[in-house]
């Protein structure tokens, strides 16, 4: 059943516009379920469980859900010797309220286990019905149950959220992104309960994920050979070239450059929309933030500082006598680096990997994509949208905390909140 969870070994007693038709059974129901509908206003809720208080019965479940000022109220009772009182208080109350009423008897208690338990989130800007409806098809072929479904966002994007139980997640996660690929709609499928909670590690890639542009391209500028270097970083991110031998290549066009160019370039980056409240908001709610970066701990350690991120790996440059040496120092950050890189992070804060989220937009994100407990595409090369988990392919990094089931509103109320704000850690510059 989608929707509201039924009981096993239920009868219907009827539905009606305020009153119950009733149908006598000759034994006591263990169990009483009441569900009511229509208009929402303020005490509907309140004046419903007082008229069935004046009778007497143990609740079981209580669930409730207003969708544009429509109210849907379901009770499961446990109703002893007054089942058929507790009808007649109902009808009386729906009636009084305006509510159309329904009654079902039966002997579960609503406590129908919920195996293979997932949280679906799709996006869609725009979300057409027929993207719906073939994942909610999809859903059901799989032999999965939709138990809940709630609203997300309504702008920038629209994202849903369904509450699944009885998935085999990898498999319905391959269906799913599959079926997205043919409606153009962005979906995440993982592990419901417990692995929906609690904290966790986000590393993000930097260049064309948290900020719009790539630094090694606008270093280029500065001695003008950004045409030339633009065309090996795109290459290098589609994953045609090998990233170290490109990096190197790119980072000798930069020398003699003087240093001064760097605080130049700090001056020139741009954050992605949604990347500063992407941030704020995972800072609010006790996650870690980490960056892993092919570019420059020159540039991205400022950038950390600023967000308040907690750990940050990148390459550095080298520097003599004022001037850039159009070398590397150390091991490049490559995208087996990026991998240890969060292995690195996720042990540092005691986490296990099931418990990270990676974003990134390149080749080189791959590795780090993939060993995440949740890899996401961030409008990636189509190689990276291929391979990852889940892709997002709106220009707003906040859209993520969609997928970890962080809703709009939620959002906003964080944003409205006067509290004292969250102080930037000190960044980790080991290691570059």
């Amino acid at each position: 059943m989608d929707g509201i969870d039924g009981m096993d070994g239920t009868t219907e007693d009827g539905v009606t516009s305020g009153s119950a038709e009733r149908r006598d059974s000759p034994a006591t129901p263990h169990t009483l379920s009441i569900t009511v509908t229509g208009l929402d206003r303020p005490g509907v809720t309140g004046a419903l469980l007082s008229a069935l208080a004046d009778v007497g019965a143990e609740v079981l479940d209580i669930q409730q859900v207003v969708v544009h000022g429509h109210l849907t109220l379901a009770l499961v009772l446990r109703p002893g010797a007054h089942a058929e009182q507790l009808r007649d208080a109902a009808a009386v109350a729906a009636h009084r309220l305006g509510l159309s009423l329904g009654v079902v008897t039966g002997t579960g208690d609503n406590a129908r286990p919920r195996h293979g338990r997932a949280a679906v989130v799709v996006l869609g800007a725009p979300l057409g019905a027929d993207a719906v409806s073939l994942v909610t098809s999809r859903i059901a072929e799989h032999g999965a149950n939709i138990d809940r479904i709630r609203r997300l966002s309504r702008y920038p994007v629209t994202t849903v959220e369904f509450d699944i139980s009885g998935a085999d997640v990898p498999t319905l996660r391959t269906e799913l992104t599959r079926a997205a690929a043919t409606v153009g709609i962005d979906i995440a499928v993982a592990p419901g309960g417990l692995a929906r909670r609690g904290r966790r590690l986000v590393v993000l890639d930097v260049d064309s994920t948290l900020i719009q542009q790539e630094v090694i391209e606008l270093l280029a500028a500065h001695s003008g050979r950004e045409a030339e270097v633009a065309e090996v970083t795109a290459r290098a991110m589609a994953g045609e070239l090998d990233f170290e031998e490109s990096l190197r290549a790119r980072v000798a066009t930069l020398a003699g450059l003087p240093a001064s160019v760097l605080e130049q370039v700090r001056a020139e980056v741009v954050l992605t929309p949604g990347a500063r409240t992407l941030v704020r908001t995972l800072k609010r709610l006790g996650f870690t933030v980490g960056l892993v970066s092919g570019g420059f701990i020159e540039i991205v350690g400022a950038l950390a500082e600023d967000l308040g991120i907690d750990h940050v790996r990148a390459n550095r440059l080298e520097i003599e006598n004022g001037r850039l040496t159009g070398r590397v120092v150390g091991d490049v950050v490559d995208r087996a680096g990026k991998a240890l890189a969060l292995r690195a992070f996720a042990e540092q804060e005691q986490l296990p990997l099931s418990r990270t989220v990676a974003i990134g937009d390149g080749a080189n994100d791959l590795d780090m994509l993939a060993i995440a407990g949740l890899g996401v595409a961030f409008n990636a090369k189509p190689l990276v949208r291929e391979r990852a988990q889940t892709s997002v392919n709106v220009p707003y990094l906040d859209s993520v905390l969609y997928l970890l089931g962080i809703s709009r509103e939620e959002i906003e109320e964080a944003d409205l909140d006067d509290g004292t704000p969250t102080l930037a850690p000190s960044v980790d510059h080991r290691d570059h």
